[in-house]
């Protein structure tokens, strides 16, 4: 997309080092600026005018793109041949071109910027109240319409907002007018009215709409200023109590412009609004918000079963597909709506259910546009700098649990990203998906334990309008059950292989600018030099893939190497760009990991670090420093020397483990430097012997420490308590032994979540003044414990404990403890019982 693409060139330039034409450098990046600050200003533009010019942009800025990193390939594999001629030239001139391109595209944009008409450029949405007053299909949902009910016939006398959210079709306005509907919701209010807000808005038409739909709105009032409107709303409000609904709201400028219109009389007047954003619905803090849920299974039949069938039940014959088709809808109510609409007026065959629940996003694209309208409008209405990492989301096959640490990663991979000063790009792309997320278009699946979004998903939906808008912009290509639907000579960027049947990577992908590669088949992949040999390639993703040649432009690289131990100074030459390297391969060495400046994320699953050159060797004013790497998983025999830390001093996450335990006792590894990593958060420490503790400093920033195979004493836990921030602690596979743990009290202050696998122990002695503000406690095939302690249920914040393959006692006394939580009124507290023996 336009953004997406111009940020991404804008960086390669303000990075690129090889190119000597300055000038010529310059004069595009400012071109770019000037685009890149008119889409800034106009985020939610959506004329034809608009959607041109930005494919236009897109377009040139791809092909700006793809010239000069073909041209720095071209430079690279000479400086590895020794040799250079004479390209510099033919690369100008094509840059030229597009430099020519972009000016046409430049005069434009200053046309329409200078235009006073470009107002006129939008669509404005009118103002509406809703067309029918009559029952909404809903079922379902009941209780939430009750609390709502209550919330506004009780509570404050003071005038409060209440405001309905989340995503698009998720069934805000219906349930929200089932309430303005309801008989008592009529008689209880002496005033209501409803208006339809949406996204382009006036104020005046917003006043106007409220008017009409009080019956208040004559010809001669629409002929009265704004002032004079507002006035006399407010006369018509003022002593009278009333119900004011603003229907899909998509920003708080419109409750700035409102709030005033409404008298307080403390009478018990209410106002509602609908809106899919987190930011609208908590703008006005007088009232919390209530968040839409998804239907439940049961819900969600017998709302199918009311459109296709009415009072008539399902025939036996469709009862298990016609579960399967609504099922797939995952309590999306539209989704719902939409496919029972058409299931109702069509023939009712097993054979055609068993083909719209196979193909249901599509059959639903095909056969509603107003579905499509719907999930479209909060695509339309993102600012430009989180439309690309929207539609990113769709490259992950459907109801993929998605790893934010992957996703944030690959965000920073494809140069998706806005930089920011003082923050680094996975904060900012954290960021991102926390707006998201607070825009309803994702979904949090799992958060870490300190609270963090670890995993992430999108509905079906959502996720088949990214598929279908990132291929119209030609942003990105699923393949998928070998239907690959891509000409010989397209131009594809990025390619998700979700199925390799039936497709010849070899052939179909000869001629393509391909720069990211993720699949998603690893049973049947095939090998396929071309897409290795790729020249502009920056992200392979195929994990259970080894190969044994790189692209001079790889980013991001997720595999197997063929190399067994050593990889090849000509083939890190070639890795000089890379960000992150997640390796399958069980020992690796990286001689010239110190030359890879763009590093950010390394995890094999054994790194041998070698040691950085001397000073005396580079000369102290030539030292590289890898300020971009923030993790290192996991190196064997680490070396904590000043000149190894110095060189990582921003590392966050660090694995480590030792083969050598008797040069490990000699100090010859300097553990005790490890406190100058002052910024480390995540410590990993994998079969160290028990002595190490005797000589390792730990930082105190560390918030997550991890233990396997150390088998420490339980006496030595007390250096692990004592760190200040400590909030996660993970105990694996003996790293501690002996029969009985006593913590001390004082200790373990900050401590929230904690985890025993597979450990000898059978006494735990411990309770709330050992851990107190700990949140979840997991407990994992310790087959001698003999029960959890009854004081950890006195801890005021548990929220859970999860049991795995352990004693009957064990069980049994977490249960007790839920009952305890129960009896206190705790009734969200979990207990969870898992055996998987």
């Amino acid at each position: 997309m336009a953004y997406a693409s111009l940020l991404s060139l804008k960086h390669l330039l303000e990075h690129t080092l090889i190119l000597d034409e300055k000038q010529q450098i310059e004069s595009l990046l400012q071109k770019l600026s000037f685009l890149q600050d008119f889409l800034d200003d106009s985020p939610q533009k959506s004329s034809e005018t608009i959607d041109c010019l930005e494919s236009h942009i897109r377009d040139a800025a791809y092909e700006a793109e793809d010239i000069i990193e073909s041209h720095i390939t071209d430079r690279v594999h000479e400086e590895i041949a020794s040799k250079r001629d004479d390209s510099f030239t033919p690369f100008c001139h094509k840059l030229d071109e597009v430099i020519e391109e972009i000016d046409s595209i430049k005069k434009m944009v200053e046309k329409i910027k200078d235009d006073d008409d470009v107002q006129d450029l939008q669509t404005r949405t009118k103002l509406s109240q809703p067309a029918s007053s009559g029952k909404s299909s809903m079922v379902g949902l009941d209780d939430d319409i009750m609390e709502i009910k209550v919330r506004l016939t009780r509570g404050s006398s003071s005038i409060e907002t209440l405001s309905v959210v989340g995503m698009g079709g998720i069934g805000k306005t219906t349930l929200t007018r089932k309430v303005y509907d309801d008989e008592k919701i009529v008689q209880y209010f002496d005033n209501r009215a409803w208006v339809t807000v949406s996204q382009n808005y006036s104020a005046r038409e917003l006043l106007l709409g409220l008017l009409d739909s009080m019956k208040k709105l004559t010809d001669e009032v629409r002929e009265k200023s704004f002032e004079e409107l507002a006035d006399y709303l407010y006369k018509n409000l003022k002593g009278r109590r009333y119900l004011m609904v603003l229907d899909d709201v998509w920003d708080t400028k419109v409750w700035d412009n409102v709030k005033r219109l409404f008298p307080n009389d403390s009478n018990g007047s209410r106002i509602m609004m609908t809106t899919r954003l987190e930011n609208v619905a908590g703008y006005d803090n007088s009232c919390s918000p209530h968040h839409m849920r998804f239907l439940t299974e049961g819900e969600s039949w017998n709302l199918f079963c009311e459109i296709v069938f009415g009072k008539d039940g399902c025939p036996t014959e469709l009862k298990q597909i016609g579960k399967k088709i609504v099922q797939n809808c995952q309590g999306l109510p539209l989704a719902i709506v939409v496919i029972a609409g058409l299931l109702s007026k069509a023939t009712k065959t097993q054979h055609y259910w068993t083909y719209v629940g196979e193909n249901l996003s599509s059959v639903i694209a095909s056969n509603d546009d107003n579905c499509y309208k719907i999930i479209s409008l909060s695509y339309k209405h993102l600012p430009h700098h989180l439309k690309g990492c929207f539609l990113y989301i769709g490259i992950f096959p459907e109801d993929y649990n998605i790893s934010v640490s992957k996703l944030v990663k690959l965000w920073v991979a494809e140069r998706l990203l806005k930089p920011v000063i003082s923050k680094s790009l996975e904060d900012v792309a954290r960021e991102y998906l926390l707006e998201l997320v607070h825009r309803n278009l994702i979904l949090v699946r799992v958060k870490s334990s300190i609270g963090k979004i670890k995993s992430c998903s999108i509905h079906d939906l959502l996720r088949d309008f990214c598929v279908r808008e990132a291929q119209r912009q030609k942003f990105f290509h699923v393949n998928n059950m070998g239907l690959c639907g891509i000409s010989e000579g397209t131009k594809v960027r990025r390619l998700s292989i979700h199925s390799h049947r039936k497709l010849d990577l070899d052939n179909c992908l000869q001629n393509m600018r391909l720069r990211s590669v993720l699949n998603f088949d690893w049973e049947h992949y095939h090998q396929s030099d071309k897409l290795i040999n790729s020249r502009l390639l920056s992200v392979f993703d195929t994990y259970e893939t080894s190969i044994n040649k790189f692209p001079v432009n790889l980013r991001y690289f997720a595999g197997k190497f063929h190399f067994t131990r050593l990889l090849p100074e000509s083939l890190l030459y070639l890795l000089r760009n890379l960000q992150t390297l997640i390796c399958g391969n069980e020992v690796l060495e990286i001689s010239e990991i110190w030359e890879m400046r763009q590093l950010r994320h390394v995890n094999l699953w054994g790194l041998v670090l070698p040691d950085p050159p001397s000073a005396e060797t580079e000369g102290e004013n030539s030292i590289i420093v890898l300020d971009n790497l923030q993790t290192l998983c996991n190196v064997v025999n680490f070396r904590c020397t000043e000149e190894v830390l110095q060189r990582i001093p921003n590392l966050k996450k660090l694995g480590i483990s030792f083969d050598d335990g008797d040069v490990l006792d000699s100090g010859y590894y300097c553990l005790n430097n490890l406190a100058r990593l002052l910024k480390l958060e995540s410590l990993g420490l994998f079969e160290l012997l028990p002595s190490f503790l005797k000589i390792i400093t730990f930082p105190i920033s560390l918030k997550k420490l991890s233990f396997s195979f150390c088998y420490l004493s339980w006496e030595d836990m007390t250096i692990v308590g004592s760190l200040p921030n400590l909030q996660v602690l993970k105990l694996l596979w003996s790293s501690f032994v002996g029969l009985e743990w006593k913590p001390n009290e004082g200790e373990f202050l900050q401590l929230k979540y904690l985890l025993l696998r597979q450990i000898n122990l059978e006494n735990w002695i411990a309770n709330r003044i050992h851990f107190p503000i700990l949140k979840r406690l997991v407990i994992e095939r310790c087959e001698n414990l003999k029960e959890i302690p009854c004081g950890i249920g006195e801890i005021p914040t548990l929220e859970s404990i999860e049991v795995s393959d352990c004693r009957d006692s064990v069980v049994t006394s977490a249960k007790q403890i839920q009952e305890e939580q129960k009896s206190l009124g705790y009734d969200d507290f979990q207990v969870r019982i898992v055996n998987r023996s």
